[in-house]
């Protein structure tokens, strides 16, 4: 019998009400709003009920630089939080929401796979609660009043040649990124250049997932920056009298969803930027609630440590005041023999050479977050086609950098397959104290800290700048922005701006081609190299293999 795939065993699941589930955590049904019998969003009223709780222990999950075919981090998030409640510890996973691009684009879902998986699988990949649809709908409206605006007379005098704000969709449509806009008659409105990026790009995602509650977020909203008038000027959100319809759309898309892995484990999954293109975390809102409920919360940031690991740390910990007491570093022998030149077809062979060459990908990732004062601890997400002396050269090799190392069988064994990374982390947390600081100061300016991030994490020698990006960075610096943190958008795939330059690159700048400020989310975004804020398909995507049974009433060909 061959090996089940994740929708199968998903599938195949016995799940619990979430009434039931949310109880295991003191969650009581009056706190909770059902969106059917396995998936609730959380009442802002069960905030203040646990204000006075202690928080448990927050752990960060990051990666190594993946492969194209990701690694399984989401997978290792959930068996570490499954294994952890094994052990007789209260812990809540806090997880970021799926986007259908890379669903039926590359990469597949983001619920982790085989038995660390979150259910419903199929409804959490695809429209799940709406969310995303909210998040699509306040950025389009935005978009819609700004252009109504203008055709109207323009009262605020804005420059149509310089409006920034773009429409979203979440689905990868090259096509959308650049396109001409009010062609036709005069009633159309005015005829101009205008693009589209992924919704999980979008500063209403990024103002979401920071926001603190319905007041911060609606602060938040109004200083989103959408163009700038004939003096230069910004024109926000608020000037278009935009913010309070944007905050209605948003009213039920601010609050966590709480939904179960496959051994019953309370899971909250809300928000979902990327961490090339965005700043890759879950809500502020999400994880405090999960370190409210649990005795250890475990999150995770998107793409390798250099992206969302990086921004969870000089973002979303800046902004929030969150400080993380452990961070759990993923690495596969795939991926690591991968970035020692490994070819994709070929990664299931054994390769020692390979991986003496690739292995150095890790030791960056494991200096930089040291570096950030946090107690670090390395698990291999074990494979089939791993062998043993590929698994004792890396366990030696983290051992002797002084470095704690796991092995997780948590996609094959769920929790059970997770309990020795469980304890190594719970180790680490007992035994070394987390002293977090950020890579780089408020005070520093918008250079210093894109400087520091190149040479301190991503390994740069220097980093180069377009001249448009200098002359923004500037305009930014004269708004008064230049104490906002840096979300830089970078290539996932090296810890260079060119994604071919795997391994441990040195000898390279990052070329800064654009720069812009979100000014309701609070960082400048600064974009490297060739990266898209609106991904595309592939050759053959994802989407030509997935369909809906009518016979059985389900979904096939998710993973």
């Amino acid at each position: 019998m061959g090996v089940k795939s994740d929708i199968e065993i998903a599938q195949e699941a016995q799940m619990l009400d979430i009434r039931e589930v949310a109880a295991k955590v003191g969650v009581a049904e009056d706190d909770l709003e059902l969106y059917g019998k396995y998936k609730a969003k959380i009442s802002d009223d069960l905030y203040s009920k646990l204000e006075d709780k202690k928080d448990g222990k927050l752990i960060l999950v990051t990666a190594i630089n993946p492969t194209p075919a990701g690694e399984g981090k989401t997978t290792i998030t959930i068996g570490l939080t499954q294994a952890l409640n094994k052990m007789g510890k209260k812990s809540v996973a806090a997880l970021r929401e799926p986007s259908l691009g890379p669903c039926f684009g590359i990469k597949g879902g983001a619920a982790g796979g085989g038995y660390s998986q979150v259910v419903p699988m199929e409804e959490l990949n695809l429209h799940f609660t709406g969310d995303f649809h909210a998040i699509t709908s306040a950025n389009n409206l935005l978009a819609a009043m700004l252009d109504n605006h203008i055709m109207h007379g323009n009262e605020l005098r804005i420059d149509t040649k310089h409006i920034v704000w773009k429409r979203c969709m979440d689905m990868n449509d090259r096509t959308l990124r650049n396109i001409v806009i009010g062609m036709g008659g005069r009633m159309d409105g005015v005829m101009r250049e205008d693009h589209f990026i992924i919704t999980v790009a979008s500063e209403i995602m990024a103002v979401l997932c920071l926001a603190k509650d319905m007041k911060d977020l609606k602060e938040r909203l109004g200083r989103v920056i959408v163009a700038y008038n004939v003096d230069g000027e910004p024109v926000t959100a608020d000037d278009l009298k935009a913010t309070g319809s944007m905050a209605a759309l948003l009213a039920d898309a601010i609050k966590p969803n709480m939904v179960q892995t496959l051994e019953h484990t309370p899971v909250l999954v809300h928000g979902g930027p990327f961490a090339n293109i965005a700043h890759g975390c879950n809500s502020v809102r999400a994880t405090r609630l999960a370190l409210k409920l649990s005795d250890y919360a475990v999150t995770e940031a998107g793409f390798g440590a250099d992206l969302g690991a990086e921004k969870f740390l000089d973002i979303k910990c800046r902004l929030s005041e969150l400080k993380p007491d452990a961070v759990v570093i993923v690495a596969t022998v795939r991926a690591l023999k991968y970035n020692g030149g490994v070819a994709k077809d070929k990664l299931n062979e054994e390769n020692m050479d390979a991986l003496k060459a690739g292995i150095v990908n890790l030791d960056k990732h494991i200096e930089n977050m040291q570096k950030f004062g946090i107690p670090v601890v390395v698990t291999l997400n074990a494979f089939i086609t791993d062998t043993q002396e590929e698994y004792e050269f890396i366990k030696k090799h983290c051992e002797d950098a002084g470095c704690e190392f796991a092995l997780a069988k948590v996609w094959e064994k769920g929790g059970e397959g997770g309990l020795e990374l469980a304890e190594k982390v719970i180790e680490s947390i007992e035994n070394k104290k987390a002293e977090y600081k950020p890579i780089y100061e408020d005070s520093d300016s918008l250079k210093e800290k894109i400087e520091k991030v190149a040479k301190e994490i991503y390994g740069a020698d220097g980093v180069t700048y377009d001249d448009a990006a200098t002359k923004e960075l500037q305009h930014i610096e004269q708004m008064g922005f230049g104490n906002f943190p840096v979300c830089i958008a970078k290539t996932q795939y090296s810890l260079s701006d060119n994604p071919k330059l795997l391994g441990r690159p040195e000898n390279f700048t990052i070329n800064v081609r654009e720069a812009y400020v979100d000014a309701g989310a609070g960082f400048v975004v600064i974009l490297t190299g060739k990266i898209l804020t609106m991904p595309g398909l592939p050759t053959h995507p994802a989407a030509e293999n997935i369909n809906y049974d009518e016979e059985s009433g389900k979904i096939t060909g998710l993973f």
